[in-house]
Order: structure tokens, then C-alpha cells, then sequence
């Protein structure tokens, strides 16, 4: 699948709203407002895995060559992945987001990441 097939806008099935396709040539796998993906990929690009399931954001980490990224885990499979955070000045990650994630993990209720405390 080519990138330009992949950069494709769509309505995100967490949260409902309409996601525009990346303007930066790169592909958009995720939510910029909730930061849910779905499992499509096996490889990334290839919407070759049969899950389908909600990949949910559970943590953000900074790598030095690539930035920050979105780990997800799929609530279906438990898979986890991750993903560059989105750079696009008209749809970018909602940093508020971003930081509760940063914080706490999903921020959703009846998340499964708990904060650790030390002893």
C-alpha cells in the first residue's frame, strides 16, 4: 500500500470525529483529539491484521531519532505498538492529551495503567 493510499482522512471510532488526512506527506494511525488507533497493521501500512480492535494510548516516550511517540495497546489482543506523534498544523495531537497520557496513562476512566508508587 502506498503512502498516498494510506493518508486517507476518517471518523474515529472512539470519539466520533472527523480526522483529516496528514498534510505533511507522511500518513495519519491515529486520533489527534483521543489518540485511539485501530489494529489494522501487521507491518505498518499493510492492513493486513484481521483484529480490528481499539488501540488504546497508555503511555508517551521520547526516542532520540524519532521524537515523541504514542505507545497503544489493542484492547482486543493486547498487542502493543508505537507510533510517532502526529505533526500537522491544522490537526495536530491535542497536547492536553498528550500530557494527561504522559501523567497517568490513558485518561479515561477504568483505565488498566495505574500509577506506581514507591515503597
Amino acid at each position: 500500500m502506498s503512502r498516498t493510499t494510506e493518508n486517507t482522512g476518517f471518523t474515529c471510532e472512539n470519539c466520533g470525529r472527523a480526522i483529516a488526512a496528514l498534510v505533511n506527506g507522511s500518513h495519519r494511525n491515529h486520533c489527534p483529539y483521543c489518540l485511539h488507533s485501530l489494529h489494522v497493521d501487521i507491518s505498518p501500512g499493510d492492513r493486513a491484521d484481521d483484529c480490528r480492535a481499539l488501540m488504546r494510548p497508555v503511555a508517551v516516550e521520547h526516542h532520540s531519532a524519532k521524537g515523541y511517540t504514542i505507545v497503544h495497546r489493542c484492547t482486543g489482543c493486547g498487542t502493543r505498538r508505537r507510533n510517532r506523534m502526529a505533526d500537522d498544523p491544522h490537526q495536530g495531537d491535542d497536547l492536553d492529551t498528550v500530557l494527561a497520557v504522559m501523567r497517568l496513562g490513558h485518561p479515561e476512566a477504568g483505565r488498566t495503567n495505574r500509577r506506581r508508587t514507591h515503597t
